[in-house]
């Protein structure tokens, strides 16, 4: 239940030459609070409950628990989430022995594209990609809790 990631902004849309899978997500918050975010996705046709808790000082690693509800549910839910829905499409890319999951933004978060891949410690190594941009793992303004109260186009 610890969730360990490393997050990055993109420089080019190269990575999705290399994609394997393509899903649409749609997610809102019932509380985005950092110490303790209550999400609700919808990614295609599948829906989940997360809760995440703070982020250690590294920003690399919280305390993550999702479980999969029924979309209709789901939908309901989104009803009642705060203000500012995210919209973004996530392309996964394997690159050496990881995943790296990369979302392209539309709506408020337009022209923000950025990738994340998940570790087993924060010491372990991963392979860089050349359209890798610059770490934004430790600035919040990335989270997808921010960005849905503070859009990028805003920025």
């Amino acid at each position: 239940m610890l969730e360990i990631e490393r997050k990055f902004l993109v420089t080019s849309d190269a990575y999705k030459k290399g994609a394997f899978s393509q899903k649409r997500i749609i997610q809102g918050y019932l509380n985005s609070n950092p110490e303790r975010t209550v999400r609700i996705r919808i990614k295609e046709n599948k829906a989940y409950l997360t809760i995440k808790g703070s982020s250690n000082t590294t920003g690399m690693s919280r305390f993550e628990w999702e479980k999969e509800i029924p979309v209709d549910e789901a939908k309901n839910l989104l009803l009642l989430c705060e203000k500012g829905i995210i919209d973004k499409t996530r392309f996964e890319v394997k690159i050496g022995n990881h995943i790296y999951e990369v979302d392209e933004f539309y709506g408020e978060n337009e022209g923000l594209e950025m990738a994340e891949i998940e570790l087993e410690s924060e010491t372990e190594s991963f392979e860089k990609p050349q359209w890798l941009g610059k770490e934004v793992t430790n600035d919040k303004r990335y989270y997808n809790s921010y960005l849905s109260k503070n859009p990028f186009k805003n920025w």
